[in-house]
């Protein structure tokens, strides 16, 4: 059977993310919680499958507690960022868009400081289980989580705040 070159080739379903509007909103799926979760069920399931006995070895020697004050150091960092949104009377979903830029106080410090509070509990988390897979796992849904939310949210807080945001981007890092 031979195919003519104009006729209409088969219709693919469109991505949701092809009609996104970046002014209105950075994301349709709330990236972060699912990649962190999705981090730490991968992390269980290779812990328990595949032991690296060198590093857990490693990671053991750190005191449970100094997890557990990453844990915590991370948990605060996570409240005091969304605390300062609420107060700002803007939104702390990561899929929902943003009605004020938020500039001072943690976000001072850093663009991103849920997403930093929620890898230094990741990380805390780690030596506290002594976990080595979770603990390789950090800085793999920290590029994830850079590609897949904070890269969109830069996008929008771009359109939406103009160069308000550039000025801001100039003097504060996206992590620390």
């Amino acid at each position: 059977m031979v195919r003519r070159l104009d006729a209409e080739a088969p219709r693919l379903p469109r991505c949701p993310m092809a009609d996104l509007d970046f002014g209105q909103r950075p994301n349709i799926i709330p990236w972060p919680p699912l990649i962190y979760v999705g981090a730490l069920a991968i992390a269980a399931a290779l812990q328990y499958w595949i032991k690296f006995i060198n590093l857990d070895a490693l990671i053991g020697k750190i005191p449970v507690l100094a997890g557990v004050g990453l844990m915590v150091a991370g948990a605060g960092i996570d409240l005091v960022a969304m605390i300062t949104l609420r107060r700002r009377g803007t939104t702390v979903l990561p899929h929902a868009g943003s009605k004020e830029l938020c500039t001072t106080g943690i976000y001072g410090l850093s663009r991103n400081p849920i997403y930093l509070g929620n890898s230094i509990a990741m990380a805390g988390l780690a030596a506290a289980l002594r976990w080595s897979w979770l603990l390789l796992l950090v800085p793999v849904v920290a590029a994830a989580v850079t590609w897949l939310a904070i890269a969109r949210e830069e996008e929008h807080l771009s359109r939406r705040f103009g160069g308000k945001f550039k000025d801001y981007c100039a003097h504060v890092r996206r992590w620390l």
